[in-house]
């Protein structure tokens, strides 16, 4: 029978009422503040056109900082305003609209997006192939078990690996590595990822292709060459594939050097989550989340008062989960579409229960059920070789967040039977209303779950698998060859010939699919298409900024502060202002808005202005004082790390990106 909470849509249409209102509020409180923008920069900027540009930047800015909607929906809200002034342009006192239509979705059909489709595509199919478990053999065999040999190692490697792939997806792919080093190791879980994480998002400088912002970076210098071109102005040249190789490759090593020398002081020790050790499963739960639970069989008899009663009315205050039912000897249930929270028990039910020892004696003897010593009926099921208690983080992107486990029915949808949520610091577990709370991004969730449902969840993107040690089978291995044969043929394309970025990664990416290493679905899974969107609706901004003069104009006023310093000191200046806002909005939305100010501001003060353009695109990469980069909220759950962890560690961290950078620039370019 249903229970309150299994209430149909009724109450979910009441919910969705209820919470209707403060998000007309906060959309209203936007549209005043845009209005109010607008009219108030009318009385500032040379045009009419700057101001609206003005109000829609501001509008942009404030989208980002303060998460009225998700980032994608932000960027297509603005895209859709810049078209819509073509309808409107006589009501708003301009002779065109801000952004012709013929040109609106020009960011979708740009190298840029292409390209990030298609790096996305060739890391998955380079997953498939089981490469990573090799990485992290070797890695065990080169740095055995000292900390001060393994860290380079791990950063190195998942530097080289983000310098040709988005860096939250090389972090990804490394979770569940460096989860098994530490298991292996006995070392800290929470002083390995902290170092990970960071050169992840260092190594996406090390190539054209390692970020967003820097394979953005030749389409914002074409998009500002033709209003230079106009202007009668000297073109800028775009950059090689390794162009930014030799800072990049200093940053990276600033960043190894750095943990070497003070990880001991800046990286924490979580004494909750201080990595897996060697022995049972249950032992390592133990320890890190002090979950000393217990599997047990119990069958229902005929006057138990159980008898008619659903899970969902019994789980929660009795502080149990269960994982597997038999209702009848065709009735064995476990795994996706078996246990779920409206399942009735009838007499004769036998169940396997999970939880406290206590917590189990309390519900046997409070409903008279009767204790097996051993598994009989769930001996196979529940087997060690099938099933048992993991690990699993919610990435930044997954479709879970804002959502409960109640919401989405987490046993039935997805096989797991969730234990215990991890966040900031404190682990609450059944009977603390975990079902009930909302995901966010980075959450640590301890499930017990089959492990053939587990490894199905590996190539879930809303999921991020931390436990590798269980028995499954690799997906591809014997693909390997064809993976690295096509990853070659892709770098080869780039490296040497003048073939456009987006067709010699396409070109792996479909080699990828016709090889058999990817199917088409996974492809098309593989791929974060809220990325692309964010990407591809920012495109018409940045045509906005710098075609309405917008970018001159705010080039000339902050010249007007800093123009009479030296050329360094001013694009030193630049470079903390893109660093300023990649931490309050997205690095492809600082590159976007940024890049057009950049190159006028050079031009403005005699320097290079394409060497400004790349110091935005690398400074939007120094993203490590707060948890905001999507890396960073990645391994903040499974490493146990707080807010103070990041300022500490990322503090130092950001300025010595700004030192080195700055070195490396004056002395490359």
């Amino acid at each position: 029978m249903p229970t309150t909470a299994d209430k149909p849509p009724a109450t979910d249409l009441t919910e969705s009422a209820a919470s209707l209102s403060p998000r007309l509020v906060r959309l209203g409180t936007v549209a005043l503040v845009f209005l109010a923008s607008a009219l108030w920069l009318g009385n500032l900027v040379p045009t009419l056109e700057i101001a609206w540009v003005m109000g829609i930047l501001l509008l942009t800015i404030y989208l980002f900082a303060f998460e009225v909607v998700e980032v994608d929906v932000a960027a297509v809200t603005i895209m859709v305003l810049l078209g819509l002034t073509t309808l409107f342009h006589p009501l708003m006192g301009l002779e065109a609209g801000l952004v012709s239509t013929d040109r609106l979705f020009d960011g979708f059909a740009s190298n840029a997006v292409i390209s990030i489709i298609a790096v996305m595509i060739i890391g998955a199919g380079l997953d498939r192939t089981g490469l990573m478990s090799k990485v992290a053999t070797f890695i065990l065999k080169v740095g055995g078990k000292t900390e001060a040999r393994i860290i380079p190692i791990i950063s190195g490697t998942v530097a080289i690996i983000s310098s040709f792939m988005q860096n939250v997806g090389a972090a990804a792919l490394f979770l569940p590595v460096v989860s098994r080093i530490s298991a292996r190791s006995g070392l800290p879980l929470s002083r390995l990822l902290m170092p990970m994480g960071f050169c992840a998002i260092l190594g996406g400088t090390v190539s054209m292709v390692g970020s967003s912002p820097l394979i953005l970076l030749n389409d914002l210098i074409l998009t500002s060459n033709e209003a230079l071109a106009a202007q009668g102005q000297e073109t800028m040249n775009t950059w090689s594939l390794f162009s930014v190789t030799p800072v990049g490759l200093a940053l990276v090593a600033a960043g190894i050097l750095y943990f070497i020398i003070a990880g001991r002081f800046v990286l924490p020790v979580s004494s909750k989550l201080d990595g897996a050790r060697a022995g049972s499963t249950m032992d390592y739960f133990r320890d890190t989340y002090h979950l000393d639970y217990t599997l047990q069989e119990m069958v229902v008899p005929r006057d138990s008062p159980l008898v008619g009663m659903t899970l969902d009315e019994i789980e929660h205050d009795c502080r149990i989960r269960v994982i597997a039912l038999q209702r009848g000897p065709d009735d064995l249930r476990i795994g996706p579409g078996g246990v779920a929270r409206d399942v009735g028990i009838d007499a004769g039910t036998v169940l396997g229960v999970i939880g406290a020892p206590e917590a189990t004696r309390v519900f046997a003897e409070k409903y008279g059920l009767e204790v097996r010593p051993d598994l009989e009926t769930f001996t196979e099921v529940l087997a060690a070789t099938k099933a048992g208690i993991a690990e699993i983080v919610v990435p930044p992107g997954s479709r879970l967040i804002g959502k409960s486990a109640r919401d989405v029915w987490m046993r039935k949808t997805y096989g797991l039977s969730m234990l215990a949520l991890h966040r900031g610091g404190t682990t609450y577990r059944e009977g603390d209303g975990i079902r009930d709370m909302t995901l966010q991004a980075g959450d640590t969730l301890i499930v017990h779950t089959p492990w053939d449902a587990l490894a199905r969840l590996e190539q879930d993107r809303n999921f991020v698998v931390v436990t590798t040690d269980y028995p499954h089978e690799e997906l591809r291995p014997h693909k390997v060859g064809w993976a690295g044969i096509f990853f070659g043929i892709a770098l080869t394309l780039v490296l040497f010939t003048d073939l456009r970025l987006s067709v010699a990664l396409l070109t792996g990416a479909v080699g990828m699919i016709l090889s058999g290493v990817l199917k088409i679905e996974e492809a098309y899974e593989a791929v974060s298409w809220k990325t692309v969107f964010l990407l591809a609706s920012l495109i018409p901004l940045g045509m906005a900024v710098e075609n309405s003069g917008t970018a001159k104009w705010i080039a000339e006023q902050t010249l007007s502060v800093v123009g009479d310093m030296p050329v360094w000191v001013i694009q030193a200046a630049v470079a903390v202002l893109a660093t300023f806002f990649t931490l309050v909005m997205s690095n492809v939305g600082a590159t976007v808005l940024l890049v057009p100010l950049a190159v006028n501001i050079a031009i403005g003060a005699g320097a290079n202005p394409a060497v400004f353009a790349l110091t935005v695109a690398i400074a939007t990469s120094n993203a490590f004082l707060i948890p905001t980069h999507q890396v960073n909220a990645l391994i903040m759950g499974p490493g146990g790390y707080r807010v103070p962890d990041f300022m500490r560690a990322g503090g130092i961290m950001t300025v010595l990106f700004i030192v080195v950078m700055m070195l490396m620039m004056n002395l490359v370019f």
